[in-house]
């Protein structure tokens, strides 16, 4: 009995792309069912592969700008142009994403969205109809900080001096704004998780740990976010109330920056995702939903990120949903909405095998998850 076999899995972090994962299930499943009908639609939250993934769906044209990453290191960065909607995409993990850099070698004190700026520009200078800007992935902690000042923005301490480095924050004291009217119509910021910028489950606290931060940097760089959201509150008094609410904090705080300093809107990435690919269409013509990703732990679950999304969506929809992972951190038995779930690491293979051969692996898992799954 052939079936139809939805496969929308998002990046293995560091050794798939979301295309590249899609292929590998793909071939698994048919290894077990050769007969099922495979519908690849990989998938992203806002994070990376956000920009190529709908560019690619839209047809969109690919144009580059000469920038700064995450390190203020040249580098050529993509955006993409649809013409027939006069839509901008921008993929943030393209300029200042955690996986350009050399692992360990910035401390994220250093590392700003100065960057981003430029692609800002280039964008704007279409007078695009829309702007969506996916936001998942990035090195940063900076809530924006360094896009602000590639802005034009200036942040000035008690003695009038420009502070050029976000953890000097704490010594902030006045904001120059800048702003050109309509700069971005309609910007919408696709967030990858929930957080809000600041406190226990903020940016900092949350994050910052997996790009670089030690414990005891955790303290000084929430000053530094918070005093940042202080200042800012005395002319723009919505700030306080945008670093509350929930997509804030995704991207180290960029998405509050582009809501404050931008005008943008915060919105789900996976939620932005769907709607614009008609998600909904190919869950409701599969038989079975496979998706997955690098790792799926507590964040996948609760915190909005794009795998859990689709979980969830297929809880609603009624369809089964199997989670692929290269290694799970759940609570044991804990499957969220998944069907099921299954990892690479350890059953399969050891950690370092499983990231130099990825594919084989990931293929592997989706072979014995597809061969045990009995046509309903």
């Amino acid at each position: 009995m052939s079936r139809c076999v939805l496969i929308c899995p998002d990046k293995f972090k560091g050794t798939l792309t979301a295309p590249q994962a899609a292929e590998a299930i793909a071939a698994g499943w048919r290894r077990a069912w050769p007969e099922d009908t495979c519908d690849l639609l990989p998938i992203s939250d806002g994070g990376d592969g956000f920009g190529e993934l709908l560019g690619r769906h839209w047809g969109a044209e690919e144009h580059q700008v000469e920038t700064v990453d995450a390190a203020h290191r040249p580098i050529s960065a993509s955006w993409w142009w649809v013409p027939a909607s006069r839509t901008a995409i921008i993929e943030s993990a393209r300029v200042i994403g955690l996986a350009m850099l050399p692992p360990g070698k910035f401390h994220p004190f250093a590392l700003d969205t100065f960057g981003l700026a430029a692609v800002l520009r280039a964008a704007a200078a279409t007078k695009p109809a829309a702007t969506l800007v996916g936001i998942g992935g990035s090195a940063t902690n900076d809530a924006g900080f360094g896009l602000a000042r590639g802005l034009g923005w200036k942040f000035l301490d008690e003695a009038g001096r420009p502070i050029e480095r976000w953890p000097d924050l704490v010594r902030l004291r006045r904001i120059v704004g800048f702003s050109l009217p309509g700069f971005l119509r309609n910007l919408l910021i696709a967030v990858d998780v929930k957080n809000r910028l600041l406190g226990p489950r903020g940016a900092t606290r949350v994050y910052g740990p997996q790009k670089g931060m030690r414990p005891e940097d955790l303290r000084p760089a929430e000053r530094a976010l918070r005093r940042l959201v202080a200042v800012l509150n005395q002319t723009r008094e919505l700030a306080g109330a945008i670093a509350a609410c929930a997509g804030a904090g995704a991207a180290g705080g960029l998405g509050f920056g582009l809501s404050v300093f931008v005008g943008g809107a915060l919105e789900p990435g996976f939620e932005l995702f769907a709607q614009e690919t008609q998600f909904a269409e190919h869950v409701h013509a599969a038989a079975v939903v496979v998706t997955g990703e690098g790792a799926i732990d507590e964040t996948t679950i609760r915190m909005g990120k794009g795998v859990g999304q689709v979980a969830r969506f297929c809880r609603r929809a009624g369809k089964p949903c199997l989670g692929l992972a290269g290694s799970l951190n759940l609570a044991v038995g804990g499957t969220g909405k998944f069907t099921e779930l299954a990892g690479i690491v350890p059953g399969l293979a050891p950690l370092e095998a499983a990231k130099t051969n990825a594919a084989r692996w990931l293929q592997e898992l989706a072979f014995r998850v597809a061969a045990a799954w009995l046509p309903k």
